[in-house]
């Protein structure tokens, strides 16, 4: 394990070691965009699920963009055989200048708590600790997920303790738009891994089916601009809260919402050339029962208006309908199918293409 002197050389950049939490199933996109960031970034090989790891000598803001990552942590390992060790005046001084830099990225006033998360985490130890490190840094001990969350955990493999403080005052995977939120709206990264694997062009004609609080369009939007994006949903609250976040993203005037079913689209045939939909899962939305005529129409109805080499990414977590549905009919290709867990659930999202 790699560990870092308090003071780096003049004008060498500091290396950071970070951890990168993404949900199970987006690893492969992940590490695409963590690519982008150039030689400043060193992914380092990780069998976790759900998890990369990372050294980095670039600018910590630049990780504040990360599209697809649910949060990022900077860790720190100290040679210490117990906690208690972490109270001596060196090593408070290096997690109080670690949390400092973390503060430091954001503007004033964005951290106002701070949380502690271990393993016996109330002891009188680390209660101390907590005590010490907010107030050397302005900071009230929060009694839950605070502004200021760190983290403290064994060593994976070694004897030492690890240090680790997430980057951003919340979950880089909620977003600044979502103003309006639905029971069930999916969150930012999938919608945003979903907009890429449809494989945005400028030129795209854009189709949300069932918009709900309207995710996947602002996600596809905020990737670049299309020649025109809809979204459409039967439910006026909907429609709402998707007007509501697009308003937020600074998106309003970029497409049109309406008031459709999805098995009758007024629209002509051929005339989209992305397809994208968030399809009920039977769980907090719809049933399985409705599934079962709803799917088939609404392939049908997609496949109607898709032109020719249109691509569709759906997300679904009625895999075996599904797969049933395509094995049935010829005026999709199945490209491929990526299992992704959403908290316990694993939807896949499908990406098709039409013949």
């Amino acid at each position: 394990m790699h560990h870092y002197t308090n003071k780096p050389p003049p004008h060498t950049p500091a290396t950071h070691q970070l951890e990168v939490v993404v949900a199970a199933g987006l690893e492969e996109l992940a590490r695409a965009e963590l690519r982008q960031l150039g030689r400043s970034a060193q992914i380092v090989p990780s069998a976790e699920a759900g998890l990369l790891l990372l050294r980095y000598h670039g600018n910590l803001r630049s990780l504040l963009e990360l599209q697809l990552a649910t949060s990022v942590y900077m860790v720190h390992t100290f040679a210490i055989p117990r906690p208690r060790a972490l109270l001596g005046d060196q090593q408070l001084r290096t997690i109080q200048q670690l949390s400092a830099k973390v503060i430091g990225l954001h503007p004033p006033g964005s951290f106002r708590t701070l949380y502690l998360s271990a393993a016996g985490g109330d002891s009188t130890i680390l209660s101390r600790l907590k005590g010490e490190l907010a107030a050397g840094l302005g900071l009230t001990v929060g009694s839950d997920d605070g502004d200021l969350l760190v983290r403290l955990r064994r060593e994976p493999g070694g004897g030492g303790w690890q240090f680790l403080v997430r980057i951003s005052p919340r979950p880089l995977a909620t977003r600044a738009w979502r103003v309006c939120n639905r029971e069930g709206a999916l969150n930012g990264p999938v919608a945003h891994a979903m907009a890429l694997l449809t494989r945005p062009t400028p030129s795209d004609r854009y189709l949300n089916l069932g918009c709900g609080s309207g995710s996947l369009l602002i996600e596809r939007l905020r990737i670049g601009p299309a020649r025109s994006a809809i979204g459409c949903d039967r439910d006026a609250t909907a429609l709402g809260c998707a007007q509501a976040n697009l308003a937020a993203a600074g998106l309003a005037t970029q497409c049109e919402l309406h008031n459709w079913d999805v098995r009758a689209l007024p629209l002509p045939a051929a005339s989209i050339d992305v397809v994208s939909a968030d399809l009920p899962f039977g769980h907090l939305v719809g049933s399985h029962a409705e599934n079962l005529s709803l799917y088939p129409a609404l392939l049908a109805e997609a496949a109607r208006v898709a032109c020719p080499g249109a691509r569709c990414v759906v997300l679904s977590h009625e895999v075996r309908l599904m797969e049933r549905l395509l094995a049935q009919q010829s005026s999709w290709q199945l490209e491929q199918m990526v299992r992704v867990d959403l908290g316990g659930l694993f939807p896949r999202m499908v990406q098709l293409r039409r013949t």
